[in-house]
């Protein structure tokens, strides 16, 4: 056996083995390995159906899906193994109007990244599948290059291809350890011998928890078991393919939670049930293969009446075998692939649900990552540190159970899932019930989205349209907008990194400059290596040797993961954690320092605490880092606290504000208001895949200070011409929704860029959308179109910015909020 290697692949699997594949693909196939505990697929590639879904709601998956159907056409030709790839589609039937909305919202995307979708009437589906009984529906999707292949042939196929380009596999040989050796490569230690490698890939499955323990980390990946039947022949499929007749295409009823496939001569039936629980907890035992469950049919039974009475046929076969294995899952369903959190040149490839469709297109972006320094595409949708520490086994058990049987329920992009909730809760969570709010989760924590007020009931209400809440959250806005309200944001990541080595550090980890005084505060953001923009930061300067920063709670672990592995080793810059122990809320509006000047000692006014400084303040008895920074437009302060102190503070300012008429406003409404000033977020607008000039935040890139991450790559491609920009959209002709995201936008027919959000401003009244198009389509004034629900909608490039351009209400200017 080898006893050095590139990289070392554990787990032959077919998402292993697509890793191996790619990274000889890529050239390094004499220096990568795979290590296969007992055979390829002995896992749970084995027992897959092989379907080959593109539909998914995310921009990242969909693209590694993409790429998945594309190549596995192509490996017969280069290697001379049969797939049984056969692409005979994928019928999708809808039986309400919300999962219609879903398939405008998809296709949206879809078009955006190359897929084919074509929609259907009753009539046509009962042309696609003539055995289907069409009454209820209202319509479907077809992908015509969807279908279905044999996971084992795959597998056999991909290996073959790795090796032919020198790849090495080792069957038979269980990794029993790994340790990270003072050079800070790693050994993976086998009873057949060490190998020392520099990366290591884990695409072990269901063993990834078992997997993680070895090298100190709890991997946030569960099974839950997956039942599949398998009938007998049926007459008429057997008739049909003695006439020479197509084999009809994979059809899904959503709404009943099922799949149905032909299968020589018969048919495979996968549903997704509730009930189904997740399975090897701690693990399987070391020797497993080639394991099923029990099944239980009688948890099957709702989902085979709904079969039946869509395909009455599949009430005339018998029941040849029903398998019950196990599916590696997460909370949100979506996979883990890429670098895992304070370990080096680890890297992560588990939690496929849909392992056999997303293998391909995984392997190919860990390849380029690991070969290259950075995926092609934005992987933020399936970054293994979109998780925190606030996963643990319990909490997996809960929503992994959940995210297995809402595979087929409708993703509204409101959606909040119940399960594991409530788990982190600020101190003001209960005052803020009572004050109506309606919660949604990042990160673990309970986040107020909006406040049922007027009598409206305190729950959410989802769609793709503008629903119940969107006239609460109007009042929230026009609240703020004309007098004061408070948003609590205890869920933003914090930090401190200090050191007599901190400002050298960050001068050279963000692009902007770092403030200059003794509570200054920047907006910052720390690139890629080819120049995209990877976290947010707001910084504060504490002292000369210490930052106070800021970030999405929701990227807590990538972002400070980040921070950490770019840091210094020699000890000279330190990292304090601060997410759990410090609270912010947020005071915003024209009269919030009328309020401030009520509850603080300190001096509010512009001349004593301009825009963009911070001081450190006393709140009636509470110690308060106050920041004059808000996300919404307005005249405010975030007011970092610490936890403990949160309700003294919450009922000081409330007790103060009551003839202010004080009141809370939620996330949804922070949103609103984000869009009418153009403000970029992390994961839509501001992403690795575009570069900072591209998402038109070059007011906030020096390239003047010096040296910093992603410089060179950076202006290398200002140099080249930039290939997309970013521009605010005013839709118009638009009543009943706004623009999701992914939304395709179009010049004369052609796709020319896509919105990367949208939403209605209530301040100036517009429907608004952020997005990326063709730079020769960039300027204010460009007509195009966008597509929103099945619709297409005239949208015109507007100004940034296009409530209070000038910043005057932001900045006091004047007395503008007076």
């Amino acid at each position: 056996m080898k006893s050095e290697a590139k990289v070392v692949v554990i787990g032959g699997g077919v998402v292993g083995v697509s890793a191996l594949y790619h990274l000889a693909r890529k050239g390094w196939g004499d220096d990568v390995v795979l290590l296969e505990k007992a055979e390829l697929t002995s896992g749970s590639t084995w027992h897959a159906a092989g379907l080959l879904p593109l539909f998914n709601m995310s921009y990242s998956v969909g693209q590694l899906h993409r790429h998945s159907v594309n190549l596995y056409q192509e490996l017969e030709a280069e290697t001379g193994q049969n797939v049984g790839f056969r692409k005979v589609g994928n019928l999708r039937m809808a039986m309400n109007q919300d999962r219609m909305d879903e398939y405008y919202q998809y296709a949206a995307t879809a078009k955006t990244i190359g897929v084919d979708v074509r929609f259907l009437k009753p009539s046509e589906i009962k042309d696609l599948w003539p055995m289907c009984v069409t009454d209820g529906l209202v319509g479907g999707i077809f992908h015509p290059d969807d279908g279905y292949i044999q996971p084992a042939d795959l597998t056999q196929a991909l290996a073959k291809g790795a090796r032919a380009r020198g790849a090495t596999i080792y069957r038979k040989t269980p990794v029993l350890h790994i340790e990270q050796t003072t050079s800070g490569r790693w050994r993976v230690i086998t009873p057949n011998g060490d190998i020392l490698c520099d990366h290591v890939i884990s695409a072990t499955g269901n063993y990834a928890r078992k997997t993680g323990e070895m090298v100190g980390l709890d991997i946030p990946v569960i099974p839950v078991e997956h039942q599949f039947i398998v009938t007998e022949p049926h007459p008429e499929l057997q008739a049909r393919r003695a006439r020479g007749e197509p084999e009809m295409g994979v059809l899904r009823e959503p709404d009943g939670s099922w799949y149905l496939r032909e299968e020589a001569g018969g048919f495979i039936l996968g549903p997704y049930e509730h009930g189904a629980p997740c399975c090897y907890v701690d693990g399987p035992a070391p020797d497993a293969e080639y394991e099923l469950f029990q099944e239980d049919i009688d948890r099957l039974a709702p989902h085979i009446v709904a079969a039946i009475a869509r395909v009455p046929a599949f009430a005339e076969v018998g029941i040849k075998q029903v398998y019950n294995g196990a599916i590696a899952y997460t909370p949100d369903g979506n996979p883990i692939v890429g670098p895992a959190w304070g370990l080096d040149n680890f890297w992560l490839n588990e939690g496929h649900s849909f392992g056999i469709t997303a293998a391909g297109g995984a392997g190919w972006q860990l390849a380029e990552w690991i070969v290259d320094g950075e995926p092609t595409v934005d992987m933020l949708g399936v970054e293994p540190r979109r998780f925190g520490d606030y996963v643990n086994k319990e909490y997996l058990k809960a929503k992994n159970e959940e995210a297995y049987s809402h595979v087929f329920t409708i993703h509204y992009p409101d959606e909040e899932r119940p399960a594991g909730r409530p788990l982190r809760t600020p101190p003001c969570f209960e005052r803020l019930q009572d004050m109506g709010a309606v919660f949604g989760q990042k990160s673990g924590w309970e986040r107020a989205n909006f406040f049922a007020t007027d009598g409206m009931p305190q729950e959410d209400d989802w769609s793709f349209r503008r629903s119940n809440w969107f006239a609460a959250v109007r009042r929230e806005v026009e609240h703020v907008s004309n007098n004061v309200g408070l948003l609590d944001m205890t869920s933003f990541a914090k930090c401190r990194i200090a050191g007599p080595g901190a400002e050298a550090f960050l001068d050279y980890f963000v692009a902007n400059k770092l403030p200059q005084s003794v509570g200054g505060i920047a907006l910052c953001h720390a690139l890629n290596k080819t120049g995209g923009i990877h976290s947010e930061f707001t910084i504060r300067r504490e002292t000369n040797g210490s930052f106070y920063l800021v970030s999405a709670g929701a990227l807590q672990r990538l972002d400070h993961d980040y921070l950490q592995k770019h840091m210094p080793r020699d000890g000279s810059v330190h990292f304090t954690q601060l997410s759990g122990a410090v609270g912010v809320l947020v005071i915003a509006g024209p009269r919030a320092r009328d309020l401030m000047e009520r509850v603080s000692e300190a001096d509010f006014s512009n001349e004593a605490f301009g825009w963009l400084q911070a001081r450190d303040i006393l709140v009636g008895m509470t110690p308060v880092n106050a920041m004059r920074v808000n996300y919404v437009g307005e005249l405010g302060w975030e007011l970092h606290h610490p936890l403990d102190y949160q309700n003294q503070l919450f009922d000081t300012l409330f007790a103060a504000g009551e003839d202010l008429d004080l009141k809370p406003f939620g996330i949804r409404a922070m949103d609103s208001m984000r869009y009418e000033k153009s403000y970029r977020m992390v994961g839509t607008e501001l992403s690795t895949e575009y570069s900072a000039y591209e998402s038109g935040m070059g007011r906030f890139v020096q390239a003047d200070k010096g040296d910093f991450l992603g410089k060179k790559a950076l202006l290398a491609r200002q140099a080249a011409g930039l290939e997309y920009q970013l521009v605010t959209l005013e839709v118009n002709d638009i009543d009943e929704a706004d623009a999701l995201g992914n939304n395709a936008l179009t010049k004369d027919g052609n796709v020319i860029g896509r919105a990367t959000g949208g939403n209605f401003g209530f301040r100036v009244q517009k429907s608004l959308a952020l997005g990326m198009v063709r730079p020769e389509f960039a300027a204010p004034g460009t007509t195009l179109k966008i597509e929103i629900l099945g619709k297409t909608y005239p949208a015109v490039v507007i100004p940034d910015s296009p409530f209070d351009p000038s910043n005057e209400r932001l900045r006091n200017i004047n007395g503008a909020n007076d």
